[in-house]
């Protein structure tokens, strides 16, 4: 059975007297420095030179090149973007690393798919949040925690384990629970819910609002119900807290029957099959190849998909909508 983590299971003891170097300080970094400053946890911050050194100064911090935090820390956490971080291990990080570092990724996509291989004399580990980055901090504030992913890469000390646990509590995530998975089955996992989840769900709801206008029905009123309304938030917040049953059966009668009635019509083999190929190609390597020479090649075909989204009429009704709405 897998294991689960909560705050007991921490020994803060591991953190003592160490330094924790954050590299990157977007979407995921600012929010883990400011929680493990307010952990009492001794923070450098590593950047290259872009507009983020502003925003950590105006947060309190003395940002600084990665090339002298490196070597002043026991502790690197990488928060770089995945396609980014690849070439700046490779030139700012890798020539420094002593033995006794321990590196921390907030996602298993460069360690399973080959784009960084740490020396063997260093610790790997990953805790990877279940959130975006503004939740990682307000969940620290209100003391509610966060969910996520830990996971060991590569244990030269013998301690990679432990330390990341003391490191989960005082970010605020075993406050939730931080469940134990590889480093290989925590990018899996998500590449799949991005190319398999994610796709079905903007197709299904595209598909029903088109064909909802094309029977007559007033835009403001689809918009409504299929997206602004939030009722799919609200459906989906109850399933976190209890599960996708319990969310269900609080549905109404009718909406309850017409949900089980109706299921099976759904249950396409093709989807199945859909699903199984979306995760073949995952594991096998393969999306990330290709996405690594699309980031290589200036994002041409991301640009196409996106102005090819951009160009359909629902947006305009739905961004009319909202307006009209506040």
């Amino acid at each position: 059975m897998t294991t689960i983590y909560r705050e007991a299971d921490a020994n803060l003891n591991l953190l003592s007297g160490k330094a924790v170097g954050i590299i990157g300080y977007g979407n995921l970094g600012r929010p883990l420095a400011n929680n493990l400053r307010d952990s009492r946890v001794r923070v450098m911050i590593g950047l290259r030179e872009d507009e983020t050194r502003d925003h950590a100064r105006q947060d309190g911090f003395s940002p600084t090149d990665i090339e002298r935090v490196v070597p002043r820390c026991h502790i690197l956490l990488l928060m770089l973007p995945n396609v980014v971080l690849p070439e700046v291990y490779l030139e700012s990080i890798s020539p420094y690393l002593q033995r006794g570092h321990l590196l921390v990724f907030a996602s298993g996509y460069n360690i399973a798919f080959g784009f960084v291989e740490p020396p063997p004399f260093v610790d790997v580990g990953m805790i990877a949040p279940r959130t975006f980055g503004a939740a990682v901090r307000s969940r620290y504030l209100n003391g509610s925690g966060f969910y996520s992913f830990v996971g060991v890469g590569q244990d030269a000390t013998g301690t990679t384990l432990e330390t990341l646990l003391a490191l989960a509590k005082v970010m605020g995530s075993l406050r939730a629970g931080a469940i134990e998975v590889s480093l290989e089955q925590e990018a899996q996992l998500d590449l799949f819910v991005q190319q398999a989840i994610l796709p079905a769900f903007q197709h299904v709801m595209t598909t029903a609002a088109a064909l909802l206008l094309q029977h007559g029905y007033p835009p403001e009123a689809v918009m409504l119900d299929l997206i602004i309304s939030g009722e799919f938030t609200d459906y989906l917040s109850r399933a976190s807290q209890n599960g996708l049953l319990h969310a269900l059966r609080l549905s109404s009668l009718t909406g309850q029957y017409g949900i089980f009635s109706r299921l099976h019509r759904f249950k396409e083999l093709k989807l199945e099959g859909l699903m199984e190929a979306t995760l073949e190609e995952i594991c096998q390597g393969d999306f990330a190849v290709e996405w690594s020479r699309e980031y290589d090649n200036g994002y041409p075909r991301l640009t196409s998909l996106l102005q090819a989204q951009e160009q359909l009429t629902l947006w305009a009704l739905e961004q009319g909508t909202l307006d009209r709405l506040k």
